[in-house]
């Protein structure tokens, strides 16, 4: 990607608009991690498989890894940092505490980001609609339990 020409790229993080000079080629994730220091959105696989980088576009929960930033470009992307001000855990994250829906915590910002959604959607969803909403996001750590145990508490209040 050296010596490709940039495109500015105009992008809501987080409820702030913001406005970067990226290459064509470069990817979503890269995008938030290096140029907006974003680490909370990981780098798994880098194919779409694992969900590591979930975030959510306009919304929608998408793998940033498959995603071009230029073709983010006017559309709102939310991740794990803008779910609760600096130095506190919104609700579900706090849900994910409580019920130790945490291990080594490389998958949870994609999982947080994926039940986000999925509450936004439907407030009060059972264990299938939840575990369907998570299937795109890999755990080896927790066997799920504990994960699905959290979405229901957040649900809950």
């Amino acid at each position: 990607m050296t010596g490709a020409e940039k495109r500015p790229v105009e992008i809501t993080v987080n409820g702030v608009r913001r406005e970067v000079s990226t290459e064509p080629r470069r990817t979503l994730v890269d995008l938030l991690r290096d140029d907006l220091d974003l680490t909370g959105t990981h780098v798994g696989c880098e194919q779409g498989a694992c969900g590591a980088c979930t975030v959510l576009l306009d919304d929608e929960p998408i793998y940033s890894c498959l995603l071009f930033a230029v073709q983010a470009a006017g559309h709102r992307v939310d991740t794990v940092e803008g779910l609760a001000r600096p130095g506190e855990l919104g609700p579900l994250q706090e849900a994910f505490r409580a019920c130790h829906a945490v291990q080594c915590g490389f998958c949870t910002p994609g999982l947080v980001l994926a039940a986000y959604a999925l509450l936004g959607e439907d407030p009060d969803p059972d264990e299938q609609r939840i575990r369907v909403a998570l299937a795109g996001n890999v755990c080896r750590c927790t066997g799920y339990q504990s994960i699905v145990a959290a979405v229901r508490r957040a649900a809950r209040g």
